[in-house]
């Protein structure tokens, strides 16, 4: 098994970086939960701009991680869903979604101390 100090750690920490940036959580989540259109995203992510969730889900698109269909009606539908590699990355992020509940219990655990 390949461990993040493998020869792998470059293509680790690139997913970290894309899967660490505001907002991506909330949009895989959504796709995970079945949300299809653009304002179906809107609707479940509350206080994302509507040009952040377009930023994100090209982003996770070029991915590979969402998959993006054009439907010619009028006015066209554009509908976007996890791809297999999408789904395997939310699956895989579910012990980490537990492992944060944990943390964040009545104390504020979870919290990151300060360095100072």
């Amino acid at each position: 098994m390949d461990s993040i100090h493998d020869d792998t750690c470059p293509s680790f920490e690139g997913t970290l970086e894309l899967i660490g940036r505001r907002w991506t959580g909330s949009v895989l989540q959504a796709a995970d939960r079945g949300a299809r259109r653009f304002g179906e995203y809107r609707a479940v992510i509350d206080g994302i701009s509507d040009r952040l969730l377009s930023q994100r889900l090209k982003e996770l698109e070029a991915a590979g991680l969402i998959e993006r269909t054009i439907i010619p009606t009028t006015p066209v539908q554009v509908r976007y869903r996890l791809s297999p590699d999408g789904q395997a990355l939310v699956d895989a992020l579910q012990p980490l979604a537990q492992w944060s509940m944990r943390r964040s219990g009545p104390r504020g655990a979870g919290r990151v101390p300060s360095s100072t």
